[in-house]
C-alpha cells in the first residue's frame, strides 16, 4: 500500500511517531497473551473487584481451559458460545476457545432465550459458557438449539475471597448482592471453576489455529434489523490491535520503557468496541485489565482509589458522569492519560469536562462490527478534533462515496456515503451470502466494506459523520438526515434529549416526528415552538410533523439511542 499524501490526504494530520501503515503477523490471536506471559509473568493481567491474576496465571488457566474444551468434544471450527458479564472467567473462556481452533460467538448475557435462541441456532454453538442467569435461559431453549453442552460460571468464584465469604452472610445487602450474582440450576449442572481446577494443561505442542482462520462471529447490534454474524479471522483482530498499539503508541511504551497501562474494562466485552480495546488491545501491550460487570460510576471511583487507571474505552455519557462526579467529589481522575470514545460522537463540552478533570486526552475513534472494529481515531495530539470520527487507521484507506451508486467516488467536501478497505475488514456474514454481497464492493483493486454512513471528509483527511442512510427519511421526494434536525433541536431550551424518525405520512411518503426527553424544569414544549425553532436551521420539508415527549430514550448497551427501537414505541403509542 503506498503512503502518498496525495492520495491519502490523511496522513499529514497523524501524530508524530504514528506509523502510515503496518505488518500485519501472520500469527493468531492467541499470540499476544503467550508473549506477555513470557515477558510479564509476574505482572497483574487481570484485577476484578481486587482480585488479581497474574499474566503466568491467566496463561495456566487459559491452558486448563483449552483442555476443558477439548473433553467437552470441541474441535477447530466449532463454535462456542460466550454469554458472560465482564469477569476473569470471560478472558479465559475467551483466549481458551480461540487457542484449540474454535471460534468464539459472544452474546450478552442480559438477552432473552428468545434472542437466545436464535443467536445460538444461527452460529450452530455446540457448547454454551454462561453466566448462571443467563444458563437459566439457554437451558430453557437449549432443545431449540445445536448445544450439547451448558457451562454454567458462578460469577462470585472469580471474587477475592473475603468478598465471595461475605456473600454469605445473613444480612439484606448480602442477600440483595448474591440474588443478582447467582442463580438456581437443576442438578447435574455442569459448572466452569470445577471443570477448569481439575484439567491438565494444554500440551504446548497442541496445533495452533492458521491466521486466516475464522476466529469470531461477532453478532451486530440489529439497530436496521435481525442481528446477523460478522466473520472475523485471526489475522482481522490481529491486525486491528496492532494499528490500536501503533496508534497510541502503548506497545512501544510497554517494551522500551518498562511502564504499563492499567485499562478499565467498563465497556461490555460482548460488544466489538469492549472486545478489542479491553480483551485483544490490553492483552497484546502487557496491561493490567481492571474488569467491571456493568458501568458503575461509585465502583470506578472505589476502583481508582485502590488501582488508578490510564486508559479508559468509554462512550461519551461515561465520561460525563465521571467527570461530574470527580468535580463533586472530589475524586482525583488525573491518572488517566487518555479515553478513547465510540459509538457516538464526543460533544465538545464532554471532552473539555474528561480533560480538565484528569489532565488527558478524551479521543474519538469510529468502527463497526465489520471492521473488527474500529477503523478510524483522532489523532493523540493537539491536532485532534472533537465531533470528528477522526482519520483512518494505519493500513486503512477510505472512499466517500454516491449513496445511490456506491461506484462512483465523490470528491472531498461532499456528503456521501464512507467505504473502508484495510486487513480489519471482514470476509462477510455468517450463512448469508447476499447480505454478504450487499456489503462488500471491489473498487481500484481492493475490496470495501459498506458503511451506512453518511459523512464528509475536511482539510487534512479528518471524516465528519452527518447520518445513517438507513435512518434517513424521505418526506415529499424529499430526503431528511435525521442527526441535522436532531442537532438543532438539542439547543432548543428545555429540550434534554431527542431522537428524530420517519413515519408514515400518507401522500407524503414519510413524516419527520421528534421525539423529545424534556429537562427536568421545563416548562413545556409544543410542536408550533419545535417547528418554530428549527426553521431557521432546518429546511421547511425537514420540519418535525409530528410532536412526542417521552421520559427517556432508548439506547444499545454501550449508550447509543436506537432511533428503530423509537420509531416502534412511537407507532405502538400512537
Amino acid at each position: 500500500m503506498t503512503s502518498s499524501i496525495e492520495s491519502r490526504p490523511w496522513l499529514s494530520s497523524y501524530a508524530p511517531g504514528v506509523a502510515h501503515d503496518i505488518t500485519v503477523p501472520d500469527e493468531p490471536l492467541t499470540a499476544s497473551l503467550e508473549r506477555a506471559a513470557e515477558r510479564f509473568p509476574d505482572r497483574a493481567a487481570l484485577d476484578f473487584m481486587g482480585s488479581t491474576t497474574t499474566y503466568a496465571e491467566l496463561f495456566d488457566q487459559v491452558r486448563r481451559a483449552a483442555t476443558v474444551l477439548l473433553d467437552l468434544g470441541v474441535g477447530p471450527g466449532d463454535r462456542v458460545a460466550i454469554a458472560l458479564p465482564n469477569l476473569s472467567s470471560h478472558v479465559v473462556a475467551f483466549y481458551a476457545a480461540l487457542r484449540i481452533g474454535a471460534v468464539v460467538v459472544e452474546h450478552n448475557p442480559t438477552y432473552t432465550a428468545a434472542e437466545l435462541a436464535h443467536q445460538l441456532s444461527d452460529s450452530g454453538a455446540v457448547v454454551a459458557i454462561c453466566w448462571e442467569h443467563t444458563a437459566v435461559k439457554v437451558l430453557e431453549v437449549q432443545d431449540q438449539t445445536p448445544v450439547r453442552t451448558v457451562v454454567a460460571v458462578d460469577m462470585s468464584r472469580d471474587l477475592p475471597t473475603l468478598k465471595r465469604l461475605a456473600l454469605s452472610l445473613p444480612i439484606s445487602k448480602a442477600k440483595t448482592l448474591k440474588a443478582t450474582m447467582r442463580a438456581t440450576l437443576p442438578a447435574g449442572t455442569v459448572y466452569w471453576h470445577e471443570l477448569v481446577a481439575k484439567a491438565q494443561p494444554l500440551a504446548a505442542d497442541h496445533p495452533y489455529p492458521e491466521a486466516e482462520d475464522l476466529a469470531l462471529l461477532q453478532y451486530t447490534g440489529g439497530t436496521t434489523g435481525t442481528p446477523k454474524g460478522a466473520m472475523l479471522s485471526h489475522r482481522n483482530l490481529v491486525a486491528n490491535v496492532v494499528q490500536g498499539t501503533e496508534w497510541t503508541g502503548a506497545e512501544r511504551e510497554s517494551v522500551e520503557e518498562g511502564g504499563h497501562e492499567v485499562v478499565y474494562g467498563v465497556l461490555p466485552f460482548f460488544h466489538a468496541f469492549g472486545l478489542m480495546l479491553c480483551l485483544t488491545y490490553a492483552m497484546r501491550i502487557g496491561a493490567t485489565l481492571v474488569l467491571f460487570p456493568k458501568f458503575d460510576v461509585d465502583a470506578v471511583l472505589a476502583a481508582q482509589k485502590r488501582l488508578p487507571g490510564s486508559f479508559l474505552p468509554a462512550v461519551p455519557p461515561m465520561l460525563d458522569r465521571l467527570s461530574a462526579a470527580a468535580k463533586a467529589g472530589p475524586a482525583d481522575l488525573s491518572s488517566f492519560r487518555y479515553a478513547i470514545c465510540g459509538a457516538m460522537p464526543i460533544p465538545l463540552a464532554t471532552a473539555q469536562a474528561w480533560e480538565e478533570v484528569t489532565g488527558g486526552l478524551a479521543i474519538e475513534g469510529y468502527g463497526m462490527t465489520e471492521t473488527s472494529p474500529v477503523a478510524l481515531g483522532s489523532p493523540l495530539s493537539d491536532e485532534r478534533r472533537p465531533g470528528m470520527l477522526g482519520l483512518p487507521f494505519p493500513s486503512t484507506d477510505v472512499l466517500v462515496v454516491d449513496q445511490d451508486d456506491p461506484t462512483k467516488i465523490l470528491p472531498a467536501g461532499e456528503r456521501g456515503e464512507l467505504l473502508i478497505s484495510g486487513p480489519q475488514v471482514f470476509s462477510g456474514y455468517w450463512k448469508r451470502p447476499e447480505e454478504t454481497a450487499d456489503s462488500l464492493v471491489e473498487l481500484e483493486g481492493k475490496v470495501w466494506v459498506r458503511t451506512g454512513d453518511v459523512v464528509v471528509m475536511h482539510d487534512g483527511g479528518f471524516v465528519q459523520q452527518v447520518d445513517r442512510i438507513k435512518e434517513m427519511i424521505i418526506t415529499g421526494g424529499f430526503k431528511v438526515f435525521p442527526s441535522q434536525v436532531e442537532d438543532c433541536l438539542r439547543t432548543m431550551p428545555g429540550v434534554e434529549d431527542v431522537a428524530v424518525v420517519g413515519l408514515p405520512g400518507g401522500d407524503l411518503g414519510e413524516k419527520v416526528v421528534a421525539a423529545l426527553v424534556l429537562a427536568r424544569d421545563a416548562s413545556g414544549v409544543d410542536l408550533e415552538a419545535v417547528r418554530a425553532w428549527c426553521e431557521k436551521n432546518v429546511a421547511r420539508y425537514a420540519l418535525p410533523k409530528q410532536l412526542v415527549i417521552m421520559k427517556d430514550l432508548p439506547r444499545s448497551q454501550i449508550g447509543k439511542v436506537l432511533r428503530r427501537v423509537v420509531r416502534e414505541q412511537v407507532i405502538a403509542g400512537a
